[in-house]
């Protein structure tokens, strides 16, 4: 099934790599909980050194050959950050009223909400709390705090065509289609 060439491959930019991983986070002291799984059916496939992923997801898997396994972990500094006090906001429950009532159907607790800023930008956030007259959002990334573990091997190592370099992502088997 792989060739020779294949073999020696290792994982370099602009290399196309098929990985099967699973990914546990946790906060601090608290126990780690599995939030991504991919299969061998299912594989994560992606353009090395395209700057999409996570610089210490691409470290640690620099120079790696087709059956190599990983196991490595990611600081929250070095992840999706650490939580910012100033991204929780408190919102009058007005901004939320769809024809003079609050909406009641999409702002829940713990629902995801896209919002707009001052300046028209779309920030994705969660409902902390519904106040009388407030609304609390955490515009954090939800993997604001976390440790992230990262375990799984390399399945498949290949040139990206010109093509897939030119639009940034995988095509064909395991990649982004086109419709």
């Amino acid at each position: 099934m792989t060739n020779k060439k294949q073999q020696k491959m290792t994982v370099t930019k602009n290399k196309v790599v098929t990985v099967n991983y699973h990914l546990s986070t946790h906060i601090d002291n608290e126990a780690p909980e599995l939030i991504e799984q991919t299969s061998k059916e299912h594989p994560f496939v992606f353009i090395f050194g395209g700057g999409q992923l996570l610089p210490d997801f691409e470290k640690n898997l620099l120079n790696k050959k087709v059956g190599d396994s990983f196991d490595f972990k990611v600081l929250p500094a070095n992840g999706y950050g650490v939580a910012d006090k100033e991204m929780v906001v408190t919102i009058p429950k007005e901004a939320f009223h769809v024809d003079g009532k609050f909406d009641e159907e999409r702002v829940k607790e713990g629902e995801e909400l896209m919002m707009n800023d001052a300046d028209g930008n779309q920030l994705m956030g969660f409902v902390q709390e519904i106040g009388d007259t407030h609304v609390i959002m955490d515009f954090n990334h939800p993997l604001a705090d976390h440790h992230l573990h990262f375990v799984g091997e390399i399945l498949d190592i290949r040139e990206a065509t010109a093509e897939e370099l030119d639009h940034g992502h995988v095509h064909g088997p395991g990649g982004h289609h086109h419709h």
